[in-house]
């Protein structure tokens, strides 16, 4: 079956990247309609070594589409998304759906199941970028030995933050190597050779609503028994997040074990080498779908091990784990309607 797919926000980094997942995975498309506020409408995309046309997003017929991949924003989405979902299926990219009831959080490998009941509200929420790359080296390890805690720092790239924070890395790097005033705008502080400890808004416990994100989804994901503690810091990498996390398992284990499961792990690779350059870093890992894990060790504490996790945040942080989740409506789901 060919599917014709919307994607609103497609001039933006996950927009753009969700084109590009649909090509390399070779999802069926018949029409794609490239869909933006009125300021980019008028550019161009390729796909398929075709250039399609963006489109003015409030000129649009979502009856057209079978499937519409949100990549615009909580606050849009939470006034257009609900709308769209009266005739196209939105699979919605922003945090404002992803712990409501209804709404299935969804990480293929990891609770497909999840999608039996998407049409209750016709949107299917993407995780967090965070939250995916953790809860898919967590998932195998659940599994067979039960997760009771997990302890993370992440290191997460700046185009978490959008294109313009990509944009102001690169101008601050400049300036600071040509001795010039540093003037932070997309970030709270500079950014380049820096890292800052606060992404998203803080809350009333101090936490910041990043944390708090990967914290909840991961255990509406996975399980809510899980205690779940992180501290998020946006670090001067362009893309591709990583995270140190420690995992106390209820089990007892060896490594070998642990090695053994994590190399089988759906959608991850291990590389784990006791020697220089024997891990994955942000910068390889662009532009992959995988999710790499390194750096795994026992931890003193009993039943705990430390873990070292590398994945592009634009690909299986966003655009790549949408489109697996069209996959599974087109195979399973769509094709019976």
């Amino acid at each position: 079956m060919k599917i014709n797919i919307a994607i609103v926000g497609s001039t933006g980094n996950v927009g753009r990247k969700t084109v590009e997942a649909l090509e390399r995975r070779k999802f069926p498309v018949n029409n794609l309609y490239l869909l933006s506020s009125k300021r980019s409408a008028g550019s161009f995309i390729k796909f398929r070594n075709k250039k399609i046309r963006v489109e003015n997003l409030e000129n649009f017929d979502f009856k057209k589409a079978h499937i519409t991949f949100f990549c615009a924003g909580s606050k849009l989405a939470k006034i257009l998304a609900p709308k769209i979902a009266k005739y196209s299926t939105v699979i919605e990219h922003s945090k404002h759906f992803r712990m409501l009831k209804d709404i299935p959080l969804v990480i293929p490998e990891v609770n497909e199941y999840a999608l039996k009941n998407y049409k209750k509200k016709n949107i299917i929420s993407n995780p967090n970028c965070s939250t995916t790359q953790l809860v898919l080296a967590l998932k195998p390890l659940h599994d067979k030995f039960k997760v009771t805690r997990v302890v993370t720092s992440t290191y997460q790239s700046v185009s978490g933050a959008g294109k313009a924070s990509m944009d102001e890395l690169i101008s601050q790097t400049k300036d600071y190597l040509a001795k010039k005033k540093i003037k932070p705008v997309k970030f709270t502080k500079q950014i380049a050779f820096n890292v800052i400890p606060h992404i998203d808004v803080f809350m009333k416990d101090g936490s910041t609503k990043e944390e708090w994100k990967m914290e909840n989804e991961t255990k509406k994901i996975l399980d809510k028994n899980i205690k779940v503690t992180a501290t998020c810091v946006r670090v001067p990498v362009l893309i591709s997040h990583s995270e140190s996390v420690n995992i106390e398992l209820k089990k007892r284990f060896n490594i070998k074990q642990i090695r053994s499961i994590l190399s089988k792990a759906a959608g991850c690779k291990v590389i784990d080498e006791h020697k220089n350059g024997g891990y994955a870093t942000p910068a390889e890992c662009a532009g992959s779908f995988l999710t790499y894990i390194s750096r795994i060790r026992k931890d003193p504490t009993k039943n705990a091990i430390n873990l070292w996790i590398v994945s592009d945040n634009l690909l299986k942080g966003a655009a790549f784990n949408g489109v697996q989740i069209a996959e599974v409506l087109v195979k399973k789901y769509i094709k019976n309607n």
